[in-house]
């Protein structure tokens, strides 16, 4: 049994009652039959809350997986069998790692009714997340007592690299909308390495595409017609090293770039090349080769959700190793890493140069998204004034990395951990486009 609000408002008005009776004997003798009152409406309460035949049952419905950074939907029904109206408040024993306090609902059920309540929850970091119980305290409209309802069950979901928007990323891919310039699909026809289909031959036709098996078997002259082999290779190069573990809305680096690689591996996929991934730090932890089965990006999902880190420094020689032993065909590598500043770059350029003579190689590295307030921000202070000014110049350092990237034949994106998956699809579209690798 469980105590209202509203008990301790009627003892205290008993209790007062009893005080004001030194003065006043009418005042006592009421204070003694507002607390014989009292006990016998609890009594009564209890008596129709603790019926065997009575109770209020709730079941947690969501899924078994969620989507890091997104918010995902769970669902609580509730039930009563109390033959009257009751109001319940319900609290969801959600994962600790939320330090999420708004799990209270509060809401009434009519006699033997049923509802549904609906919450989100936006996880930020992959892993096994555990669920408790869900706790009803239940209540008739006297409202003094309370009895609690432990029910539903604990319950464990996993928390996979964001994949709820895969389908949003899949209609952007198909009808190039993520792109600002409106870019189309090219085809070009010729003699190219991969056959789309075969044709009657007509005058102007290139004698040399003349398939003459299908010749012999129509009677009739059928040439083939080429298209630009489409098939690819796409790899997201993620580093795992201490500079990704840098937080933007409470999100690392390194998980808004896995959600990236997630969402490229689809759209790449879909445009017809081959996904592939490879994670590296002190030394290159996981490699998929690049492919387009069927079960490539559950292949991918489940090799991205695996992904720790050792807080090491990362070691761009051994990436460059590994990429020249298992990646011999030219592929499109994108490199998922963070510089600082200008110095930090030049100690690993000399690996990304001799990556992009074999490759096409773009290099993403994130806004410092922190600075720009302290750069709009006009100073008062000598101290606004210093940290304006440090805070333009490590602006300034992102953008000469940008410069001395393009310099030395490689390419890069510079932006926000939230605009990421965007414009990584942007730019991979747009070197498609434009046959690039």
């Amino acid at each position: 049994m469980y105590i209202n609000r509203r008990f301790y408002i009627a003892v205290l008005l008993v209790v007062f009652c009893f005080i004001s009776g030194f003065k006043s004997p009418f005042l006592f003798t009421l204070a003694l039959f507002l607390l014989l009152g009292l006990i016998l409406i609890i009594a009564y309460e209890a008596f129709l809350l603790y019926n065997k035949n009575s109770k209020v049952s709730a079941v947690r419905v969501c899924e078994d997986r969620f989507s890091n950074g997104d918010e995902n939907e769970i669902q609580i029904h509730i039930d009563s069998t109390f033959p009257f109206s009751v109001n319940l408040e319900v609290i969801d024993e959600i994962p600790d790692v939320f330090q999420y306090r708004k799990t209270l609902f509060k809401l009434s059920l009519e006699a033997k009714e049923s509802k549904r309540l609906t919450y989100q929850l936006r996880p930020v970091k992959r892993g096994a997340y555990h669920f408790g119980l869900i706790n009803v305290f239940v209540s008739t409209r006297i409202g003094l007592i309370n009895r609690k309802f432990k029910t539903g069950s604990p319950y464990s979901v996993k928390v996979y690299p964001s994949y709820l928007r895969l389908r949003q990323y899949e209609l952007m891919a198909i009808s190039n909308k993520l792109t600002a310039s409106g870019m189309k699909k090219i085809r070009r026809i010729g003699q190219q390495l991969e056959l789309e289909h075969i044709k009657e031959y007509v005058k102007g036709d290139d004698y040399r595409t003349i398939n003459w098996k299908a010749t012999a078997r129509r009677s009739q002259l059928m040439v083939n017609i080429f298209q630009d082999e489409r098939a690819q290779n796409v790899y997201n190069l993620i580093d795992k090293g201490r500079t990704m573990q840098s937080a933007s809305n409470r999100m690392t680096l390194l998980d808004y770039s896995i959600n990236a690689s997630l969402a490229l591996s689809f759209v790449s996929m879909i445009k017809g090349d081959k996904a592939g991934l490879l994670t590296f730090e002190k030394k290159y932890e996981t490699i998929l080769p690049a492919s387009r089965h069927a079960d490539q990006m559950h292949q991918i999902l489940d090799a991205l959700y695996k992904q720790q880190t050792t807080f090491a420094e990362t070691d761009y020689s051994s990436l460059y190793a590994c990429v020249k032993k298992n990646i011999t065909q030219r592929s499109l590598l994108l490199v998922y890493s963070n510089f600082d500043t200008v110095k930090a770059m030049q100690r690993q350029l000399v690996y990304l140069r001799m990556l992009a003579k074999q490759h096409t190689v773009v290099v993403i590295f994130f806004e410092n998204t922190g600075l720009s307030d302290l750069i709009e921000k006009e100073p008062v202070t000598k101290l606004e004034t210093y940290e304006k000014v440090i805070a333009e110049k490590l602006v300034n350092e992102k953008r000469l990395i940008v410069r001395k990237l393009r310099q030395n034949n490689v390419l890069s994106i510079l932006t926000s951990p939230e605009k990421l998956t965007t414009d990584v699809i942007n730019k991979y579209l747009d070197l498609k486009a434009r046959n690039m690798f």
